[in-house]
């Protein structure tokens, strides 16, 4: 959850602590006098100013004294223990959270907001296992409560308690109706490598079961799968896995493709493979098809026809890998210098056209011509020329 700005609270606390200071203002007209009244303006108003100033340890101190005065402003309490808590006064703020948790008097709505507030100063503060019982507990005293559910989730990830985190998750879709798919089937896919790990394989294939119940495009359990099958010796089944994760999401085609092909190797069917690699570089604009693929023409057609191969590839896919690949193999077949020189003329020029000349330091805008004013972050004079193209 993104930390909330330190002078949110700030303005939080104003129209609260007006409030508080008109209510306390006329109670005490009502019991004293009209000093009372001025006395308490003057100190609601010097804690504005104080504010205004930038001042804010003796804003705190004068907007507490507010609230001593009536014990019943709950809300300008809780926003000091928020503020102390942004602060870094973490001590404080469990105190005071902990003294509103045991008001008496309190609406079931107040109660959650208290404990809520003392659940998020105990993970502040790394007490994770108090964090745990008050979330907890105000999960029982409001079954529909997102927030708490969303700390627990954080808490038992923190504490790699992935079961206990799967059952939360489920809790916050039920309680939100938000998705929580994709995020329980990575917590079960860590139950799958701690499984397979230990060994366990029956109960690794279990938890990837259970990560394709909830997220049926899963890369990482169809990775994790591969890898099982392969532990097992099922290279049929490891193919069929590790081809749907790329399938699925091409962009890992990279970190299923050593296990792939040796998968293929094995069971001696270079015909799929060079299929699959055929069917990937329609897919996949990287160069890792390509070049597995121009090894393979190397083994079955010889080195030329894998470098006119790669050569043709490199026009539309112009690589640096792919340019050492093509030096080598024309440096292996000895061919014609000048050719080569020209494929890799044109392999270059197309690197340059693609890359960019500048970069915004700040927040890593890619630009072709220089701005002084990022297009992206809007900051002024954070473009400057990368390196590889300084003219030097």
């Amino acid at each position: 959850m993104a930390f909330i700005s330190e002078w949110f609270w700030f303005f939080l606390l104003l129209p609260l602590a007006a409030v508080s200071g008109w209510v306390i203002g006329r109670r005490g007209g009502e019991r004293h006098s009209n000093t009372q009244v001025s006395r308490l303006s003057t100190t609601y108003f010097r804690g504005l100013n104080y504010l205004l100033n930038e001042q804010p340890d003796k804003a705190i101190e004068l907007f507490l004294h507010i609230a001593e005065l009536d014990k019943e402003t709950f809300e300008t309490q809780v926003a000091l223990g928020h503020l102390f808590r942004r602060r870094g006064e973490v001590d404080r703020a469990i105190r005071l959270h902990q003294a509103l948790v045991q008001r008496p008097g309190l609406s079931d709505q107040q109660r959650v907001q208290a404990l809520l507030a003392l659940g998020e100063d105990y993970m502040r503060s790394g007490l994770l296992d108090r964090a745990e019982t008050v979330f907890n507990d105000l999960v029982a005293l409001e079954m529909r409560a997102p927030l708490a559910l969303r700390h627990l989730i954080g808490i038992y990830q923190s504490e790699r308690e992935w079961g206990k985190a799967i059952e939360n998750a489920r809790r916050y879709e039920e309680a939100t109706g938000e998705p929580m798919g994709k995020l329980i089937a990575q917590f079960e896919c860590e139950l799958a490598e701690r499984h397979r790990s230990a060994g366990e394989v029956d109960a690794a294939r279990e938890a990837v079961r259970r990560a394709y119940e909830a997220d049926a495009n899963s890369v990482r359990a169809g990775m994790i799968e591969g890898r099982i099958e392969v532990d097992a010796g099922n290279d049929a089944a490891a193919i069929r896995a590790f081809e749907r994760v790329a399938r699925v999401d091409p962009d890992y085609l990279p970190e299923v493709l050593p296990g792939l092909l040796d998968c293929y190797a094995r069971v001696g069917d270079a015909s799929g493979a060079r299929a699959f690699l055929a069917e990937m570089t329609e897919h996949y604009r990287g160069i890792a098809p390509v070049l597995a693929l121009t090894r393979m023409v190397e083994a079955e057609d010889g080195v030329a026809a894998a470098r006119a191969y790669l050569a043709r590839q490199l026009k539309d896919r112009p690589s640096v890998r792919g340019e050492a690949a093509l030096i080598d193999l024309a440096l292996a077949e000895g061919a014609d210098p000048i050719a080569t020189l020209h494929d890799l003329k044109h392999i270059t020029d197309q690197l340059l056209v693609r890359n960019p000349s500048y970069r915004c330091n700040r927040c890593g805008f890619g630009a072709r011509s220089h701005h002084w004013q990022c297009p992206s972050c809007k900051e002024w004079g954070t473009i400057k020329p990368l390196l590889n193209y300084a003219v030097v």
